[in-house]
């Protein structure tokens, strides 16, 4: 494949400068496009309505990835399903596939790793390996849909990695998976999950996109928020706040502010009344999460009375929020869980990091 284009990194436009170059007519590229991102062909021998001899010129000089799927985890109720993809050079990602009411909504990963180093998620623990190309996103919905044949009708940008420090390649697959000549998935039907990196913010908000942006919040000030997630001690609250408002007037959207409630770190009361203060007037909807469990963290959610608790006075600032209904952790595939696993009997291996400081480490509010 060196030196060889594959053809799920490219879009429509590009694909007929492609074909042009092989002396295709301009048409040849909604023929392919159908082929790649609709049909989600693995080779070229399958568009049989393109002629043999560009066939071969196409083989010769372009690849198609393929999602390849190495391990497949069902829950028992069978509304998740968490994915081990394998890639061209050997790396590996997680995806998980949720069944909903509305419809099939997947959760996809945009990097082999992450550097964000959140002390929430499994998901950095082996730091950054790679970005993932627009193909590679692709294939991961592609795969989910071939194995379950159902379509997949949300998606979801909160596996592994920060999409937005993946920010060309992540707006690349949103642009191709919501094209008439992808999958057609509307935009406002998908989230980009983000913890915070402000000039990609604004950089998106340009973009006026009727995309949720997730924030992945997890503190109401900077003292906390500096430990908890390490981004912001280069992009301070007051700086997030300020990009999400503008993101919110920017596109009409309602910003989502994710908190992962941990057990004795950011779930007293104060955090609540403080959360509120900060959010208050703003088009905004706050989504608490009881902190799903990763061992290598220490990490373990407060009791329920706790976060009814903590949302009651949150509300009192007029701020919307919810509990997320949180599926898949019986298999490792909930909120902050992704990673590069071990699987029985497979020969996926992450590569050995130093243990992780567990989040029990931080001291309790006075």
């Amino acid at each position: 494949m060196s030196g060889k284009v594959n053809l799920k990194d490219l879009n429509l436009f590009q694909l007929e400068l492609f074909l042009g170059r092989l002396g295709a007519e301009n048409y040849r590229a909604g023929q392919v496009a159908e082929w790649l991102f609709q049909k989600g062909a693995d080779s070229f021998q399958e568009m049989t309505d393109l002629p043999r001899a560009l066939r071969e010129r196409l083989a010769a000089a372009a690849w198609i990835s393929r999602p390849e799927i190495l391990a497949r985890r069902a829950s028992k109720r069978g509304d998740t399903i968490k994915y081990l993809f394998g890639l061209h050079d050997g790396q590996v990602v997680e995806s998980v596939l949720m069944k909903h009411n509305y419809g099939n909504s997947a959760c996809i990963s945009t990097q082999v790793g992450c550097r964000m180093g959140c002390r929430l998620c499994a998901s950095g623990l082996e730091g950054l390996v790679r970005n993932l190309s627009s193909g590679e996103m692709y294939d991961q919905v592609l795969g989910m849909q071939k194995d379950t044949g159902q379509r997949v009708s949300h998606l979801v940008l909160m596996g592994s990695g920060e999409p937005l420090d993946n920010y060309d390649a992540t707006l690349a697959f949103i642009r191709q998976i919501s094209a008439a000549w992808g999958l057609n998935i509307g935009l406002r039907h998908i989230t980009v999950s983000t913890c915070g990196l402000v000039p990609q913010i604004r950089a998106l908000a340009a973009e006026r996109l009727p995309l949720t942006l997730a924030v992945s919040l997890h503190a109401p000030n900077d003292v906390l928020r500096d430990k908890l997630v390490p981004v912001n001690k280069k992009y301070p609250i007051a700086q997030l706040i300020a990009s999400c408002r503008d993101y919110a007037r920017e596109t009409g959207r309602r910003v989502t502010f994710e908190y992962a409630l941990i057990r004795g770190v950011n779930d007293h009361n104060e955090h609540a009344l403080e959360l509120g203060r900060l959010l208050s007037g703003m088009l905004a909807h706050v989504n608490l999460i009881p902190a799903n469990p990763v061992t290598e963290r220490g990490i373990t959610p407060p009791s329920r009375e706790r976060v009814k608790n903590f949302k009651q006075l949150v509300e009192k600032h007029s701020v919307a929020t919810t509990v997320r209904r949180e599926l898949g952790a019986e298999i490792n595939a909930a909120c902050g869980q992704l990673r590069r696993r071990v699987y029985p009997g497979g020969a996926v291996v992450a590569p050995g990091r130093a243990p992780a400081e567990p989040v029990r480490g931080l001291k309790r509010p006075k």
